[in-house]
């Protein structure tokens, strides 16, 4: 299983708090890449409920971390 911010991005609007089902399906109604389906098929089910992406990814960088000042514009 690989992630990159693009292939991440595909299910950052998912419905959270979501299952890995829901998600899986979300992926799919959605035209994510395939690349999407099998990462999140790769993750190890426990039942789990995830909040968002950086319960899959823990890496996704967060507006935060561009550092980017609207003010200036």
């Amino acid at each position: 299983m690989y992630w990159t911010l693009e292939l991440a991005s595909k299910i950052e609007d998912a419905p959270w708090p979501a299952t890995k089902d829901e998600l899986i399906d979300y992926a799919i109604r959605s035209g994510a890449p395939l690349e999407v389906v099998e990462n999140l098929q790769e993750i190890e089910d426990e039942g789990e409920i995830y909040e968002c992406i950086e319960d899959i990814w823990p890496d996704y960088p967060s507006k935060e971390d561009f550092f980017f000042n609207e003010e200036e514009y």
